[in-house]
């Protein structure tokens, strides 16, 4: 809108000044001692006002084309220069990003082609480097790729591209020592570059420099990298890393302190403080730093930590405090557990029983184990114990330390497999293999008659029936008076697995088996005929 009352104020005004100039005419006359001498008929030159403003604004139309002609001759070369020079850059662009779209989907022979024509039209941009390093990636031609990360870190637009490529193949190499160099090399450049950071960190700790992980660990929180909740978790758990390394005992009390301040459910940082207290005779302090992440979290080292807060103690007394731990947790299984340890100890085989009644149904390798010492200890029944070890054998697995696949019977700052810090989980080793949806069942075949076991075979597997089974009649009780209590239950289910992995025996002609008679040999028809000696003698 503003353009058009400008046009309009424009137009308005050069016709209001042609209007202006016809109500007033005149002449205009040049007077020149040149033009006598060159016209001296006609003397002065004389002309109309308008003719004269056509004139004057022709010749200044043809003087300012004569220097613009001028201009462009003199800048031609240059023009001509920046002309080619602008057509060869687009034409390398082009070859870039057809070549990275040629990477990406996979195109070796496009990729080399264009980062040929890259390299031929664009040498000197960071993207046709980059484009030659993925090809070269992509190839497998690892030190050609090396070659051009090498030429981007020493370009400073592209320097952290060029040192994550060398990081990056240093560690497809395995080459730990050029990598942390690397790594370190970024961290110095931009301590914001996340993957340089971490890579820091994770190094520092594989090699135990708790030092040196923590000045890490506080630089990515100065750079924004991580939020507080993961500083104070990981700073807990590298302060109780340092403190398990040993050395100064004072040193290690502070650092495990810290440590449970930043992060009280850490266990083996409140594990390690109880102990370290008693030690000094802090027990009060210890027994709240234990109850208070036992709260958070139980685990068995809290309550064994705790059961010897107080040296000295005899094994009732640890009961006790057991018991006690054990209350502040309700119907959790690892209080009942450390309440069965700690009677089992105390040889109050009663309240371990009935602690580990309720984990009994379903029993875990620690509850079959712990109820075949109680079995031992309690009754002496070795029969009863034997069955509980077998049941131990093929039990569920308890929780433990677990990280990256590998199993560990303490707890571990760092993964031995990856590096990682505080990869270490309490859970069961093998709950992260199960299938993550639906499972296609197998229809089970139709029911097989079982061979019963023979009882000789039957009364080398020595155990009793337990008290609470049923009582059975028919072949299912004979059946099941040749097995192990358990065994017999848990064969019904699966008939048709039982069928198929027992051997049934074959008996031969004379046998009649373990529980067969003797089969009559067929006797001729007719009398009977005396036999004997004599008479096979005087035949």
């Amino acid at each position: 809108m503003i353009r058009v009352v400008l046009y309009l104020v424009v137009v308005a005004a050069v016709a209001f000044g042609a209007v202006w100039l016809a109500d007033r005419p005149g002449d205009i006359v040049i007077t020149w001692p040149w033009l006598d001498q060159a016209w001296p008929r006609h003397g002065d030159i004389r002309t109309g006002l308008g003719i004269g403003l056509i004139v004057v604004i022709v010749i200044a139309l043809a003087t300012a084309f004569f220097f613009w002609l001028i201009a462009a001759l003199v800048r031609s070369p240059g023009n001509v220069a920046f002309f080619l020079r602008h057509r060869r850059s687009a034409r390398g662009y082009q070859a870039i990003s057809r070549g990275l779209i040629a990477i990406g989907a996979g195109d070796l022979k496009a990729a080399r082609r264009l980062a040929g024509e890259a390299r031929r039209y664009a040498a000197d941009e960071p993207l046709a480097l980059l484009l030659a390093a993925q090809t070269a990636q992509l190839a497998g031609n690892r030190p050609a790729a090396e070659i051009a990360f090498r030429k981007m870190a020493d370009h400073a637009e592209t320097r952290l591209l060029g040192l994550h490529g060398l990081f990056v193949e240093a560690q497809r190499s395995h080459d730990a020592a050029t990598a942390r160099a690397v790594a370190e090399e970024a961290v110095k450049a931009n301590p914001a570059s996340g993957w340089a950071a971490q890579a820091v960190l994770d190094f520092r700790c594989a090699e135990h420099d708790w030092a040196g992980a923590l000045a890490a660990l506080d630089s990515n929180m100065k750079s924004g990298l991580i939020d507080k909740a993961a500083f104070r978790r990981g700073r807990a758990v590298l302060l109780t890393a340092r403190a398990l390394s040993g050395g100064d005992r004072e040193q290690a009390r502070t650092d495990v302190l810290d440590a449970v301040k930043l992060s009280p459910g850490l266990v083996p940082a409140a594990a390690l403080a109880g102990r370290l207290l008693a030690e000094a005779g802090d027990t009060r302090k210890a027994a709240r730093i234990l109850e208070a992440a036992w709260r958070a979290n139980p685990h068995p080292d809290l309550a064994e930590t705790y059961a010897h807060v107080r040296p000295g103690d005899s094994a009732r007394d640890r009961l006790a405090r057991v018991q006690s731990l054990a209350k502040q947790s309700p119907g959790h299984a690892e209080g009942a557990l450390a309440v069965a340890r700690a009677a089992i100890d105390a040889r109050e085989f009663p309240a371990a029983r009935a602690a580990l009644a309720p984990l009994a149904a379903a029993p875990t390798q620690r509850v079959a184990e712990m109820m075949a010492e109680i079995e031992e200890g309690d009754t002496a029944d070795i029969g009863r114990a034997r069955e509980w070890r077998v049941r131990a054998v093929h039990a569920a697995r308890d929780p433990a330390w677990t990280a990256d696949g590998f199993a560990s019977h303490k707890w571990l700052p760092v993964s031995p497999v990856t590096g990682k810090l505080d990869a270490f989980q309490w859970k069961v080793p093998v709950a992260e293999l199960g299938p993550p949806g639906p499972v296609i069942e197998q229809v089970a075949p139709a029911p097989v008659a079982a061979p019963s076991v023979p009882v000789p075979l039957a009364s080398a597997i020595a155990a009793p029936s337990t008290d609470d089974a049923p009582e059975l009649d028919g072949p299912a009780a004979r059946e099941d008076a040749t097995l192990p209590a358990f065994l017999s239950r848990q064969r019904r289910p699966a008939e048709a697995h039982a069928a198929e992995t027992v051997i049934p025996l074959v008996h031969s002609p004379d046998d009649p088996g373990p529980e067969g008679e003797l089969a009559e040999e067929p006797q001729p028809e007719g009398p009977a005929e005396p036999d004997g000696w004599w008479k096979r003698a005087f035949r």
